[in-house]
């Protein structure tokens, strides 16, 4: 029997504009099992931004539940959401978000800290090594190029050896060769490490090029249609 990592059940989530409300999210039932390849699309406004929020368990919805480790996040403290969070989801992020002031290394270190898990340095040495960045360890976020700053931010998504891998639009500030790269470690996680990845993007030709997707979720006007 699979085993759910994350589900989503009648999900709404809606913001108030004015005096008018939006559904961004509108009724969604979504569930995500261990290790598949879940790619979420759609066109600008269709509502990825916001499902990646819910998926990732960083908002909550208005409506609706949003499961994790079969826990309803309703019922979670912040701090409580934050700690399965951070042990259980890595983030990758189009902007890379790291921290210009700290070292690739400092960068990957920085969510072992958050989660008490000991040995930061050691295991922080040995994702940049993973990613090809042994070189570039004590380089900080000026001193890479974008498919670098990439790769320590997915070596810092997997600080805390996460089942699942997060991405929104993890290529789209790439080369089509970095970007292609990127794809290829992916993949690699998702073969050989048997991680459950989600991938946020509008591009349908980054689509094309990935292999083993298990399921294609494609929004409009915050639905799932497809």
């Amino acid at each position: 029997m699979k085993s759910k990592v994350i589900e989503l059940k009648n999900v709404m989530k809606t913001y108030k504009m004015g005096k008018v409300q939006v559904h961004a999210i509108n009724e969604v039932n979504l569930t995500i099992y261990k290790g598949e390849f879940v790619v979420i699309t759609g066109t600008s406004g269709s509502g990825k931004s916001t499902m990646m929020h819910l998926v990732g368990c960083l908002d909550i919805p208005s409506q609706g539940s949003v499961f994790l480790e079969d826990k309803n996040i309703r019922s979670l403290s912040k701090s409580q959401i934050a700690k399965i969070r951070g042990r259980k989801i890595g983030f990758i992020f189009q902007q890379f978000n790291l921290i210009p002031i700290l070292s690739a290394l400092e960068n990957v270190m920085l969510p072992i800290d958050f989660q008490n898990n000991g040995n930061n340095s050691d295991r922080a040495k040995e994702l940049l090594e993973l990613v090809g960045l042994k070189d570039r360890m004590h380089h900080k976020p000026t001193e890479l190029s974008g498919g670098q700053s990439q790769r320590v931010a997915i070596a810092r998504a997997l600080a805390n050896d996460p089942e699942i891998i997060l991405a929104d639009e993890p290529t789209g500030n790439l080369d089509s060769k970095t970007g292609e790269h990127i794809i290829n470690l992916l993949h690699t996680l998702h073969k050989e490490q048997g991680k459950t990845l989600i991938i946020i993007t509008h591009d349908i030709n980054f689509i094309r090029r990935l292999k083993n997707t298990t399921k294609i979720v494609k929004l409009k006007d915050g639905k799932i249609i497809k």
